[in-house]
């Protein structure tokens, strides 16, 4: 036996024949790699080679791919180490293409048309010409592309492919198509899911009768009519309250139930887009750089889209001057017949690239782990999981008395009675922010309503209908709490009108409803929201039932028996003893136990919605469709997220030390 000069045993005449044996025998089946690779030069060499990029930073980068689900050019260019000209030079040579301009060059319409714009923008892929009966499709992946050619019409093959860089394709998009793809984000939900079959007159006229009907009533049957709208009134309120004291016992019993803490993080992490949907907000703009540059999620993941109106020059001025990082990047909207929130959302989802699709309000200060919890819990959650809601929380809780019963309401909401509802297996009423769905269940719902001014609410209830599942996960983001009477009332007002909207959509068709939630979904979600929107409405006549307790007449005691009323009243007592012990429950943890003596007080709060209801219930026949901006930015001038200074971190408390136990049990 001999030994070669790298140490290694070299064969000699005796054992070549057991070297033979165990060189026929069958090996384990290695995989082979990707076709789009065999027989390329790796792309990190080729960089190397042309001088754009160092040996160390390659090493650094291919590290990271390891466990990210990242493309190596998204790494380096996210972490600057090349730029998007140097990476289409790279992938030109490594894939023998030809670069492409496409400012010089730019693509045919008619060739987007017959592609689809949607399908352009999603796969980054721009159609720029017919040659010799060949379609040149420039691409800014073209490790992507032998699938992508799968999905392209065949009556415009064959396809040869030419690089360009996704900048310059999305550039291109937006020049030829950009009309047609804000029409297609006004209409992406079906019809009949949608409330813009423009039948508002009908629904307007349906509101005035009824209200008139009734005005006549009480003038000639006062007793009747009055019976009937009081007994409406309190079956809703004993039907609420049975569905918070539900959800509260739920929450409480099955309290630490989610796993979003203590979770193994996923092989590979996700790429993650967050749109922030901006409107005539320049003040706030500076401070949502700072707030979104504190998550911490990996920067070649995340794709955070500032969504603002086109002739929003303000926000995009202030948004231009707060010179954004690599991965954030602003995206005007085109303007058109209506303006709101969702079809903003509907337009920007075009050009976002992650697997992950989240949304944020351009006041919030999400917890620096956040994505990071989101991540885990969609890599381990079931496949029917499709949508999960964070917790949302205040960062100025003692501004006033209205803030701290806006405070006080929301961790009813978020820490008790909405991850009951969502254990329980109901219908969940999404929040407008801190919300993450799957991309591909999110596109194939039809994405947002965008005449719909709670898209948010709506786009729970056809989750559900669909038999996807919504689940809370504990990770907060904190906002300013509207802490002004008439903002609040006109915020409120809009919530109720879209709730109203959105009940009447998907009662159009009761039977199909009923089969597609099923009957225990179906009449919870009737007590959901067509209960809530009763109580707020007829609140007045249950307030009416103080006249008694001041000895004054009231008509009830015409129709009920004495031993009848105190049954009535025991009810009301039960249902505000339920409202307080569910609301000191929510905020009985440390960050919020100086609110519990405000409790009591939220019976001075909820009068305030029955004149957002009536509000409501008057733009709904009026203009059913408007969208009643809330200002924000006002109370958080001097406010901070905490981690710059220390004299900055305790008034706003936005980001304390993860809990082991979620943070609405607290």
């Amino acid at each position: 036996m001999k030994t070669t000069l790298y140490g290694q045993k070299a064969v000699s005449s005796d054992n070549l024949s057991d070297l033979t044996a165990r060189l026929a025998k069958p090996k384990r089946r290695v995989p082979p790699p990707r076709r789009a690779q065999i027989g390329r030069t790796p792309l990190g060499q080729i960089l190397v080679d042309m001088g754009y990029l160092s040996p160390g930073d390659l090493l650094k980068a291919v590290s990271l791919r390891g466990r990210e689900e990242a493309r190596l050019g998204d790494i380096l260019i996210a972490h600057g180490w090349i730029t998007e000209t140097q990476l289409m030079d790279a992938l030109a040579q490594q894939w023998n293409a030809s670069p492409y301009d496409l400012a010089q060059d730019p693509p045919d319409p008619r060739l987007i048309d017959a592609i689809g714009a949607e399908l352009c923008c999603t796969k980054v892929i721009a159609p720029v010409k017919r040659v010799g009966g060949v379609t040149l499709v420039a691409s800014a992946h073209p490790d992507l592309f032998d699938e992508i050619r799968k999905e392209l019409p065949e009556a415009y093959g064959p396809y040869r492919m030419v690089i360009s860089t996704e900048r310059a394709i999305t550039d291109s998009l937006l020049a030829r198509r950009q009309t047609h793809m804000i029409r297609r984000a006004e209409s992406r939900v079906a019809s009949e899911m949608s409330c813009r079959l423009r039948d508002e007159r009908r629904a307007a006229v349906f509101l005035f009768g009824l209200l008139f009907s009734t005005a006549l009533g009480l003038i000639a049957m006062p007793l009747v009519v009055f019976s009937i709208i009081t007994a409406w009134a309190i079956l809703t309120l004993l039907l609420t309250t049975g569905l918070k004291l539900w959800a509260g016992i739920t929450q409480i019993r099955h309290k630490d139930s989610l796993p979003t803490t203590g979770v193994a993080a996923p092989d590979r992490l996700p790429v993650i887009s967050i749109m922030v949907p901006m409107f005539r907000e320049p003040d706030i703009a500076p401070r949502l750089v700072a707030r979104m540059s504190r998550l911490h999620y990996p920067r070649e993941l995340l794709d955070l889209v500032l969504v603002v109106e086109e002739d929003d020059h303000m926000t995009r001025d202030a948004l231009a001057r707060a010179d954004l990082p690599r991965w954030m990047r602003v995206l005007p909207v085109p303007d058109g017949p209506i303006r709101t929130k969702p079809r903003a959302l509907n337009y920007a989802l075009n050009f976002c690239r992650g697997s992950i699709i989240g949304v944020y309000d351009a006041e919030d200060a999400p917890h620096p782990d956040q994505l990071h919890t989101i991540a885990r819990r969609f890599a381990h959650a079931p496949a029917d999981v499709a949508c999960l809601q964070g917790v949302l929380d205040y960062y100025n809780p003692s501004t006033n008395w209205l803030s701290r019963c806006f405070t006080i309401e929301y961790a009813t909401w978020f820490r008790m009675i909405l991850p009951g509802v969502a254990k329980a297996g109901f219908v969940v009423p999404l929040g407008g922010t801190t919300l993450f769905f799957r991309r591909k269940v999110l596109e194939d719902l039809g994405c947002w309503d965008a005449h719909n001014v709670t898209e948010d609410a709506d786009l729970g209830v056809r989750l559900a209908r669909k038999g996807y599942r919504t689940e809370l996960v504990s990770t907060v983001t904190q906002e300013e709490a509207n802490c002004r009477m008439l903002p609040w009332i006109k915020q409120r007002s809009r919530w109720l009108k879209g709730y109203a909207i959105t009940w009447a959509v998907h009662m159009r068709d009761p039977k199909r409803l009923m089969r597609d939630l099923g009957p225990r979904r179906f009449w919870a979600f009737q007590v959901m929201f067509l209960g809530s929107l009763s109580q707020y409405v007829l609140a007045p006549f249950l307030w009416s039932f103080w006249l008694m307790v001041f000895g004054l007449p009231h008509p009830i005691e015409m129709l009920l028996s004495p031993f009848q009323i105190k049954l009535l009243v025991a009810g009301f007592i039960t249902a505000e003893l339920v409202n307080i012990c569910l609301a000191v429950w929510a905020v009985r943890g440390e960050s919020h136990r100086f609110l519990i003596p405000w409790v009591p007080t939220m019976q001075l709060y909820f009068p305030l919605g029955a004149l957002a209801a009536w509000k409501a219930i008057y733009e709904l026949i009026e203009k059913p469709f408007y969208w009643d901006k809330t200002t924000h930015g006002i109370f958080d001038l001097h406010i901070t997220l905490p981690g710059t200074t220390n004299e900055q971190a305790p008034a706003m408390q936005a980001s304390p030390p993860r809990p082991k136990r979620a943070p609405w049990i607290n």
